[in-house]
């Protein structure tokens, strides 16, 4: 299988961690925020938040020098240690997503997705429910994929394009992606290599001669062309509980009571190691040799045995052929695969959190009984393409409800509710070549334009512009208008292309709006 890894890089991973901290203890610093050490007698700076960095405040810089550019700064002391701890379990947190996880200190983790990712919707849906999901953590994160661990990493912390051509991205690196010390990487800037593809160029001989064998190691690592060990982390081993009978037992009463009871032992066992289940397995072995296995998911944790046994209940009445006993079963087994973290909580008085379980509760019992990919809930994407700036994905993978850009108060909403999959041709009388819509006819029937807005102007994405291609329909600029008929019905209707890039450019409806 070709081998396929996820790099996450948390840039700014001890000032956030100390801030989402502070949140849990209520104190909260709106300035800048800064983390000092001692380094050759001096206090510099170890790391920078985001609004310190856009003042120009970097790492290294002494406290004196950075008070100088903001004397309101927020300065608390580094803390190596908890700065570990916490990279440590944002590491755990993506076993969620695969089974492979590494840590990279002091601020990454690999995760090795080959074989995984169609479980998320391919890797698109992966990375947005991974990005979706830091984020409401409160963390930063970038991220790439490519062939190579130190690769994926390395796209992760120094390329700034999106990435197309996996090889050429890496080529265009700067040396310091090679992951190696500070001398050995001026060396090489001082030689005149300032890029990964002008080190590969070289002879591998005349480079460890110069720089050493481990700008030739980390080099072929990067490319692909050696392996490199990984180390996962260790990962515990699945809770397991087991029923052994010694006369088979086929009355439906005693299989239910088992099953609560195992229910409830597992409940005991989660809330000791303050987790709860994501994913339950009940597998029923007849004395005849066969077995039936049952599996639910939830969108949530939980070790509650009700919910749990109801979904159950749910599981069962979907199947196509009806639980047969036989001669009854001799042992009942309940295996948990995934299960993360739950801490006790406490309801709002508004209810808000009843709320939010009640709706986990359904989209839990409608994804058992239609299946996981019926029920599907939209995510918003970071594209400025209308029909890409959301993602389907199972709701009970999706568990968080995630923010949508909202219009300004007492504007009209700037995309419609209801979008055309594809957008549906029309034919438009403009008042000038490139001007905007004076009428148009959809379905067979003329809509006079009374009043409209725009153009609003979205380019093609600039990979899909390279030579030729700018004229293909995928790299053709779009001038988007927002249109009312006479009779008040809005539309949102768009040029494909600009007449230097068509001659004849055709016009499309893409939304309704309410």
């Amino acid at each position: 299988m070709k081998r396929r890894y996820l790099a996450l890089w948390f840039p700014f991973l001890p000032t956030e961690r100390l801030r989402i901290q502070e949140e849990r203890t209520g104190r909260r610093p709106d300035t800048p925020l800064v983390l000092v050490a001692k380094i050759k007698g001096a206090l510099r700076l170890g790391a920078v938040d985001v609004h310190a960095r856009g003042l120009g405040i970097t790492s290294g810089q002494t406290l004196a020098d950075a008070r100088a550019l903001h004397p309101d700064l927020t300065v608390a002391d580094m803390n190596e240690d908890a700065d570990r701890h916490w990279l440590q379990r944002l590491a755990e947190h993506c076993i969620a997503w695969s089974p492979r996880v590494t840590v990279v200190p002091p601020d990454g983790v690999t995760l090795d997705i080959a074989g995984s990712e169609h479980l998320f919707g391919g890797e698109a849906g992966l990375l947005a429910q991974v990005e979706d999901t830091f984020t409401t953590i409160g963390m930063s994160v970038r991220m790439a994929t490519a062939s190579t661990a130190q690769g994926a990493q390395a796209l992760a912390r120094h390329s700034r394009l999106p990435v197309m051509d996996e090889r050429q991205a890496l080529r265009m690196l700067p040396v310091v992606a090679l992951g190696l010390d500070e001398e050995a990487t001026l060396a090489l800037r001082r030689a005149g290599l300032k890029t990964i593809g002008d080190v590969a160029a070289r002879a591998a001989a005349s480079i460890a001669a110069r720089f050493g064998a481990e700008a030739v190691t980390a080099l072929r690592r990067l490319l692909g062309e050696e392996h490199a060990p990984i180390d996962p982390l260790a990962q515990p081993e699945p809770l397991h509980f087991e029923r052994r009978f010694a006369e088979p037992v086929a009355l439906q009463a005693s299989i239910a009571a088992c099953f609560l009871d195992l229910l409830r032992e597992a409940a005991r066992t989660l809330e000791q190691r303050g987790l709860g289940g994501r994913r339950f397995v009940l597998t029923l072995f007849r004395s005849d040799g066969a077995r039936h296995r049952l599996a639910i998911e939830t969108g949530l944790p939980t070790r509650d045995p009700v919910p749990v046994l109801r979904l159950f209940d749910e599981r069962i009445a979907a199947l196509a052929d009806p639980l047969d006993p036989g001669f009854g079963y001799d042992r009942i087994t309940l295996f948990l695969p995934v299960t993360e973290p739950l801490a006790a909580s406490q309801s709002a008085l508004d209810g808000g959190e009843q709320s939010a379980s009640v709706l986990a509760d359904l989209i839990d019992r409608l994804s058992t009984r239609l299946g996981p990919t019926s029920l599907c809930r939209l995510i918003p994407q970071d594209s400025h393409i209308p029909e890409q700036a959301q993602l389907a994905l199972p709701a009970i993978h999706a568990r968080e409800p995630a923010r949508w850009p909202a219009s300004p108060a007492g504007e009209p909403p700037l995309r419609p509710l209801f979008l055309f999959d594809p957008p549906q041709p029309v034919e438009v009388i403009a008042q000038v070549p490139d001007g905007p819509p004076h009428r148009f006819r959809w379905k067979r029937k003329l809509h006079e334009v009374r009043l409209y807005e725009g153009p609003e102007r979205i380019a093609s994405e600039w990979w899909r512009r390279k030579g030729g291609e700018a004229t293909g329909k995928g790299g053709l600029t779009r001038d988007y208008y927002r249109v009312e008929d006479v009779r008040g019905r809005r539309y949102w209707i768009f040029r494909h292309g600009l007449y230097d890039e068509k001659p004849d450019p055709n016009w499309y409806l893409h939304g309704l709006f309410a």
